[in-house]
């Protein structure tokens, strides 16, 4: 790879490869499986050998797929709202024309603020 990275429309197959067939963590399978239910074969010899199946076959197999990855997502969801919602807590609202006190702690300003 080129130093300063001018060289990327070379690599951009080999990368998104890399990406496709990388197993997600919350479904638990690589793209290529969602998508054609095999993993990509990485031979020499890319031919497809045996019988070619039916496209209504495909298609059922590949709704299965993405349904099974549309659980697994769902799934994963579910769990971090759990998770996120344990530390949540009700939010104090306020009116207009209330006053509230602000600690300046982490402001930064550009100009220093005139103490009253």
């Amino acid at each position: 790879m080129e130093y300063k990275q001018r060289d990327w429309p070379e690599w951009l197959a080999t990368v998104e490869f890399a990406v496709n067939n990388k197993v997600h963590s919350a479904t638990r399978m690589s793209l290529f499986m969602e998508n054609y239910r095999r993993e990509i074969r990485m031979g020499v010899d890319i031919r497809r050998k045996g019988k070619i199946e039916k496209v209504t076959e495909f298609v059922e197999r590949i709704r299965r797929v993405q349904k099974e990855a549309g659980v697994a997502l769902r799934k994963v969801q579910d769990e971090m709202r759990k998770q996120t919602d344990r530390r949540r807590r009700e939010v104090e609202e306020w009116k207009k024309g209330e006053k509230v006190i602000l600690s300046t702690k982490n402001l930064v300003f550009k100009e220093r603020p005139t103490k009253n």
